[in-house]
């Protein structure tokens, strides 16, 4: 992986991360290090990035409306890219601020069409218009969506089904099962990144790849 692009990419992360906490909590906090059920991790709907067969799973939980989940999106796809063999990207939804829920329904929906990885990446790239904290503009976050090629007349209905209300449902009680308090939170090959930070993700990774293969 391009060092420099690690470096330049912690010093946004770090300062994305401190303000995004700073507006949840008051100040950022350490990623939890408490194990954590498999099951709680993984779940048959949750999107996925790369290979399924990947030996290395890392899980993001991730808020579409976090600024740091933003700046380490271009993180993991740059892992992703250099790993294609062994690294996969589950990514589990955390909406922990207002309107981030609609945004996740927004991508679900888009999942219905094979549209989810470009319209998260637009809803990213996009994020300062819609995702205003306080104030998102929903509308414009669909608008956004719809430039990434989602036909959101389609999309607006099934957003409405019971199936995506109940994967909202599900990765919200696990993060609270899981006491997950603040977004990104990774996990890799089940065990916590308890240090906040680009290289320390990366290294955990490199370190699970070079472990002996027991599955997660």
């Amino acid at each position: 992986m391009n060092v420099r692009l690690i470096v330049s990419v912690t010093i946004v992360v770090a300062m994305a991360a401190f303000v995004g906490a700073a507006a949840i909590f008051g100040r950022p906090e350490p990623t939890a290090s408490a194990p954590v059920n498999g099951a709680q991790l993984v779940r048959t709907h949750s999107p996925i990035i790369g290979r399924v067969d990947a030996r290395v799973t890392v899980v993001e939980f991730f808020d579409p409306a976090c600024e740091a989940c933003r700046a380490f999106y271009p993180v993991m796809r740059e892992i992703l890219a250099a790993h294609p063999q062994e690294v996969r990207l589950v990514m589990r939804y955390a909406p922990l601020h207002e309107g981030s829920d609609e945004a996740v329904r927004i991508l679900e929906a888009a999942r219905r069409q094979q549209k989810f990885e470009p319209v998260l990446e637009a809803l990213l790239n996009g994020q300062p218009e819609w995702a205003v904290h306080g104030a998102p503009d929903l509308a414009k976050a669909w608008t956004i969506a719809e430039t990434a090629g989602l036909d959101v007349e389609r999309a607006k209905r099934d957003a409405k089904l019971p199936e995506i209300q109940e994967v909202l449902r599900q990765d919200i009680a696990d993060i609270e099962a899981a006491n997950i308090r603040r977004t990104p939170t990774f996990f890799v090959n089940g065990k916590p990144l308890t240090e906040f930070g680009a290289q320390q993700l990366y290294d955990l990774i490199v370190s699970e790849m070079k472990a002996p293969a027991d599955g997660l």
